[in-house]
Parts: structure tokens; sequence; C-alpha cells
């Protein structure tokens, strides 16, 4: 519990208030300030408001900011199971015709799916009962970790790509996947949500310190130039590589093979491959994720 409760305590030292179960319901850019309304009635005023209500956040909606998307005709099934054998900590990603199956160790023997199948298919299984289901589920889980049981419910969503067309307004910036929204395939939308948070946070205290107005257009376009060329570019390579590795047509599958037996050959170039799917090789990784204090 106290491992939970110390950022809590640190923001009360340091005069933060939290407050939870609301939502910004509107706000509007002045001068000098913007003047938010919280969906309790409350008005308030800040000097930025910063978006992570998602990939379909009203508040990017209400700033103004376009964005660029399309959708997959696939749906990630997010289901929690139990199995017989410990995980060992390891997660792992199986690529079939259909999309990406991913196994994610949580606490204890079980393991988080993010389960990618066509839409029909995904809400036919949402749907069916727990038998059909789990007789689904165990022939793509395998039998590695024993026999498994779903825990808790499960539901489908929809899967697409969407990029914003700026990650900046006056006084608003847009974090994680109110900025993005990619194919969870290599797991790498939330690598670029904490590399949105550490970047905009070393913008923000290095503006501060030099006395500058932190939510001035200018302070906030340097961030949006040190993230948006990124996200834009794993926008695209986890396009490409949903493209290439959800399908099952033959030539494809067979150069797809043979380039990734050839990589795993190749130790170089497969930890190469690696620690960029890490986020570790990243030369202009904002200080946060690399260890360094701001």
């Amino acid at each position: 519990m106290s491992q939970w409760c110390a950022p809590a305590r640190r923001c009360e030292r340091l005069g933060i208030t939290i407050r939870h179960g609301l939502s910004v319901s509107s706000f509007r850019t002045e001068a000098t300030h913007d003047a938010v309304t919280l969906s309790d009635g409350t008005a308030m005023q800040t000097k930025l408001l910063v978006a992570c209500d998602g990939v379909r956040s009203k508040l990017r909606d209400i700033a103004g900011i376009r964005t660029v998307s399309w959708k997959y005709d696939q749906s990630g099934i997010v289901t929690t199971v139990a199995h017989e054998r410990p995980h060992e900590g390891v997660a792992e990603e199986h690529f079939l015709p259909s999309g990406p199956f991913a196994i994610l160790p949580l606490t204890g023997n079980r393991s988080s799916l993010v389960w990618t199948e066509r839409t029909a298919e995904a809400d036919r299984l949402v749907a069916s009962d727990d038998l059909i289901f789990e007789d689904e589920l165990q022939r793509r889980f395998g039998h590695k970790l024993g026999e498994i049981r779903v825990e808790g419910g499960r539901r489908a969503f929809p899967l697409g790509l969407t990029l914003s067309r700026a990650f900046v307004g006056p006084r608003f910036a847009l974090a994680g996947d109110a900025a993005h929204g990619i194919h969870p395939i290599s797991g790498q939308g939330l690598n670029l949500g904490f590399k949105d948070v550490a970047a905009l946070a070393e913008t923000v205290v290095e503006a501060d310190r030099l006395g500058l107005d932190i939510g001035s257009i200018n302070v906030l376009e340097r961030y949006q130039s040190w993230r948006r060329f990124d996200t834009f570019r794993m926008g695209v390579t986890t396009d490409v590589l949903n493209r290439l590795f959800s399908n099952d047509n033959t030539p494809i599958r067979i150069a797809r093979d043979f380039g990734l037996g050839i990589v795993d050959r190749l130790p170089g170039v497969k930890n190469f491959f690696i620690d960029q799917a890490a986020g570790i090789s990243e030369k202009t990784n904002p200080k946060l994720l690399s260890g360094e204090a701001i």
C-alpha cells in the first residue's frame, strides 16, 4: 500500500491537488491561461492543459485538432487468464494470420491477453459461452503453461491507426493515446506514451527555469517537434508490420519467414531490433527515460 501512496504524499507535499472521478467538460483559451470547467461544475485556471483522455479525445476535439486515421477490420480481445504453471515473468507474442496474439505476465499464475482477430470473428468469440471461448483460446495459447481458465470478463476493441495532425495548440498539449493510437503489434503504444510524458515534463521544467511561459506556443513547439516524427515513424512501422504478419499469403509468408530466419542468425542485427523495440537505443530519449533527473 505504501508503494502506491508515496506519489500521492509527494504531490501533497508539493501542493499538487489530485481530483479523482472528474473530467474536463469544457475549456476556453485566454491570453494568459486556460479557463477550465470540470464535470462537477468546478471552474479553474491553468497555464497549460494537457489532454491524456484517450484515442477518442474529447479535449482534442474541443481544441480543434484534426487527425489522420483508418481502421484495420481487426479487434483486440482483452482478457485475463489463470494457468497451471508459472510464466517466469516471460511475455510472448505469436503472429497468427488473423493478427498478433500477445501473452503478458501478471502476478501469480496469471497472464493478460491481447488477442487480435478479424472484427466479425472477435465479436463472435466474445459473445460465445465460456467453454467455446476457452477451447478457442487454448488452441492459440498452447499447453506450455498447462490448462488455462478465463478470469473475469472479456471485451473486444476495434483496432486502427490514429495520428494527430498537431500535438499542441496555445496552452494545450496532447500526450499518450490522445496524440496517437497505433496497432498493439509489438506493444509500442505504451512506450510512446511514456516518451510523450517524459518529453513534455522536460520541456515544461526547462522553460520554467528560464522564466518562460510554459503554455506559450513557442515553448510547446519544442515538445511537438521532439515527439511528432518518432510517433509518425512508429505508426508507419506498426502499420507495415501488421500488414506483413496479419495475413496468410504464401509468397509474403515465405519472404517473411526467410527474413526472420536471417535476423535470428545474426546476433548484431537481432540485438539492434531488440533495442529498437525496447526504446533503449534512442539517442533523443528524454532524460527521465534514461534514468536522469531533469
